[in-house]
C-alpha cells in the first residue's frame, strides 16, 4: 500500500495553525529522562531497491522445497486478482465496522462471505470469522455447551481422527472453563471413527458434543451419518470441523445424518487458509464458523445482517449482538472480540473469481492428485498405504523404517515429504501424512517417488531402519 508522508510543507502549516514551534514541542510534558536516546547499533538506512534485493537474497538463501506437506495448512494456486484487490488501501487498512454508517463496503463484503460459508457448509448462519479452524474448534466446543439445553454435561468427545493441533488448542481454552475432552480411538483398519468404538459409557447423553472432522486427519472419509444419527440420539450436538475446498465435492454438513431425516451438524467450522491464504510461516489464517439459527445467539464473534434503511434502500450493519460481545468480556459470550478481515476479504475474492464449478474443480483436482501421489508411491518396496479408505486431499503412509530419517534425506533433495506421525498417533508406527493439491504437477509426483525411493536406498537411511 503506498505511503505518502507530510511535506515539511505541510508540517510547518500545521505547526503554525495550532500555535506550536516545533514537533518536539508538542511532546514537551514528558520529562527528558523518559526520553529514549538514539538507538544504537541501527545501521546506516537503504535505499527500496536495495531492501527488496536483501529480502529477496535471503528467501533465496532458505530455498524452496517442493511441498507435500498438509495437515491443516495447504498449497493451492492463488489468482493474481486476490492480494492485488485484497491489498487496495480501502480493504487493507479498513477500521473496525463499529459505524455502520462509515463500513457498508467493509460490511458488505462480510455479509458476502457469510453467504459463501452458509452456502458451502448447509447451515443458516455464519460469523464474520475467528482467529484460525483451532480456535474456532476451540469457540464451537464452548458454544455447544452453551446450546445444548438437553443435556448439563461439560463434556465433550475429540476423537483422535480430528487434527491433534486443533485438540491441544481446545483443550488450553476450554479446559479452565471446567470443559472436559475425552478421546475415542480409531479404528485401525479403517482410519476412522466408528460407532463401536463409541458404545458403553459414551452413549446415554453424558456428554454435551461430539466433534466429527471431514475428511479426518488422515484424509479419510468418516461415516458421517451414522456418527451424527447416534450423536443426535444420545442427546449430543454435532460439531463438524471441515475443509471448505472438499465442500465442492463432499455432502455439506448441514444435510449430515439418516437419508430419512438428514438432521444435519449443529455446529460447523474450520481453517479458511485454503481459500486464497498462501503459506506463511505458520499464518495468519482465519477460522470460520456457521450454525443454525436456533443457537445463533451463541455463536461467538460477529454477524453482519442486511437491512433497509428509512429510505427502503440495502445497507449493511453488525446485528443479533450487543456491543459488550466486542468490548465488556464479562458479559460476553466469548472473549472473541475481532475478525481477520483481510484474510476473509481475499477468501470472498478467491470465491469469487472461481464460483461453484472452479472451486469444484480444484477440489477434485486435489483428490486425483492424492490418488496418483499414493499410487506412486506404494510402488517403492518399503512403503504401504495405512488404510483402504475412500479419501480426500491427504494420505497416511507406512515405511519399513523410522520416518524422521527419511524426510531429512528428503529435505536434503529439496522435498518437503509430509508430516511425522510418530508423535501424535505412535500407535501407527513408522507413519507419515502426505498431501498433494492442484499445484502438483505430474513431474512434481514423480520427482517425489525418485527422492523418496533414493532416500529409502540411502545408507543413512538404512542405518535409521536398524
Amino acid at each position: 500500500m503506498p505511503f505518502i508522508p507530510h511535506t515539511p510543507t505541510d508540517v510547518s502549516e500545521m505547526l503554525s495553525v495550532i500555535g506550536a514551534e516545533s514537533i518536539d514541542e508538542l511532546f514537551d510534558e514528558i520529562p527528558e529522562a523518559l526520553k529514549a536516546a538514539a538507538l544504537e547499533g541501527v545501521p546506516t538506512g537503504r535505499s527500496e531497491m536495495e531492501v527488496a534485493r536483501l529480502l529477496t537474497e535471503r528467501a533465496a538463501a532458505d530455498g524452496r522445497l517442493l511441498n507435500f506437506i498438509g495437515a491443516g495448512a495447504y498449497e493451492h494456486h492463488i489468482p493474481a486478482p486476490v492480494w492485488a484487490i485484497a491489498t487496495r488501501g480501502e480493504f487493507y487498512s479498513a477500521y473496525t465496522p463499529y459505524q455502520a454508517e462509515a463500513s457498508q463496503g467493509t460490511l458488505q463484503l462480510i455479509y458476502e462471505y457469510q453467504s459463501m460459508v452458509c452456502a458451502l457448509t448447509g447451515m443458516e448462519a455464519a460469523n464474520a470469522s475467528l482467529y484460525d479452524g483451532a480456535s474456532a474448534l476451540a469457540e464451537a466446543c464452548l458454544m455447544a455447551i452453551r446450546a445444548n439445553r438437553g443435556s448439563e454435561s461439560r463434556r465433550i468427545l475429540m476423537p483422535r481422527t480430528v487434527n491433534p493441533t486443533y485438540a491441544k488448542v481446545a483443550q488450553t481454552i476450554a479446559r479452565h472453563q471446567g470443559v472436559e475432552f475425552e478421546a475415542p480411538a480409531f479404528d485401525r483398519r479403517t482410519g476412522r471413527l466408528s460407532i463401536d468404538a463409541l458404545k458403553g459409557s459414551m452413549a446415554g447423553g453424558g456428554y454435551a458434543a461430539l466433534v466429527i472432522q471431514q475428511p479426518n486427519f488422515f484424509g479419510n472419509l468418516e461415516e458421517i451419518d451414522a456418527l451424527t444419527d447416534w450423536a443426535h440420539a444420545n442427546r449430543m450436538l454435532v460439531i463438524a470441523v471441515v475443509n471448505p475446498v472438499s465442500l465442492a465435492l463432499l455432502r455439506p454438513p448441514g444435510e449430515w445424518g439418516s437419508e430419512a431425516g438428514g438432521s444435519g451438524a449443529d455446529i460447523v467450522c474450520g481453517e479458511g487458509q485454503p481459500l486464497g491464504v498462501p503459506l506463511a510461516c505458520g499464518g495468519p489464517y482465519f477460522g470460520f464458523m456457521a450454525t443454525r439459527l436456533s443457537h445463533v445467539r451463541q455463536m461467538p464473534g460477529r454477524v453482519v445482517g442486511r437491512t433497509v434503511d428509512t429510505q427502503g434502500r440495502p445497507g449493511f450493519t453488525l446485528t443479533l449482538q450487543a456491543r459488550e460481545q466486542h468490548i465488556r468480556r464479562s458479559k460476553a459470550t466469548s472473549n472473541i472480540c475481532t475478525n481477520q478481515g483481510l484474510l476473509v476479504t481475499a477468501a470472498t475474492i478467491y470465491l469469487s473469481l472461481l464460483g461453484p464449478e472452479g472451486l469444484e474443480r480444484v477440489a477434485a483436482s486435489c483428490a486425483e492428485r492424492t490418488e496418483r501421489l499414493v499410487q506412486a508411491l506404494t510402488r517403492i518396496p518399503g512403503v504401504a498405504a495405512a488404510f483402504d479408505t475412500p479419501r480426500f486431499h491427504e494420505a497416511v503412509l507406512i515405511l519399513d523404517r523410522p520416518v524422521s530419517p527419511v524426510l531429512a534425506a528428503l529435505a536434503e533433495r529439496g522435498i518437503a515429504g509430509g508430516l511425522d506421525l510418530g508423535a501424535s498417533h505412535p500407535e501407527l508406527g513408522h507413519a507419515m501424512l502426505v498431501c498433494a493439491t492442484e499445484t502438483k504437477l505430474d513431474r512434481d509426483i514423480e520427482a517425489y517417488a525418485n527422492a523418496l525411493r533414493d532416500a529409502i536406498e540411502s545408507p543413512r537411511a538404512a542405518r535409521g531402519a536398524a
